[in-house]
């Protein structure tokens, strides 16, 4: 079950860059049109595509042996020492969660009473720096340690 889920995480990455890509374009470029059903289904998708991956990698952070368990068996410092075992015990982590929550954030910026240049201009700050963030968080095949590869299988 749990490489079933690291290949289900690692695809589903895909799944929020292009979301997230996809969002950034629409509010990058609508921001003269009505905040309307297509800016709030894009930003829903991306919402739940990003929560789902969320549990899949708290599920791999507790079942796993790079996250929890490597802490509770070299401890904290020792964890902290080595780049590889603190990626994945601590930055990987918080770097998705703060991207996870900026994205929330931008979804909810259709509910505020602000005018549709307003809404754009907002959510496209926010999933700009969660997409920032994601990137400087993922696992790149060429991350030297921690790379994963692009594709599951691969």
């Amino acid at each position: 079950m749990y490489a079933g889920s690291v290949h289900l995480h690692n695809v589903l990455r895909w799944v929020i860059l292009i979301l997230l890509l996809l969002n950034v374009y629409r509010h990058a470029t609508a921001s003269a049109q009505p905040y309307g059903e297509k800016d709030r289904k894009l930003g829903l998708f991306l919402m739940i595509a990003s929560h789902i991956m969320l549990l899949l990698g708290l599920f791999q952070y507790f079942a796993g042996g790079v996250g929890l368990e490597r802490i509770k068996a070299l401890g904290m410092g020792e964890t902290m020492k080595n780049a590889e075992y603190r990626y994945w015990a601590v930055e990987h982590g918080i770097g998705m969660i703060l991207a996870i929550v900026l994205v929330t954030l931008g979804y909810g910026v259709r509910k505020k009473k602000f005018n549709d240049f307003v809404k754009h201009r907002r959510a496209l700050i926010l999933y700009v720096i969660a997409l920032l963030i994601i990137l400087a968080s993922m696992p790149w095949p060429w991350r030297e340690g921690v790379g994963r590869p692009w594709f599951p299988g691969m």
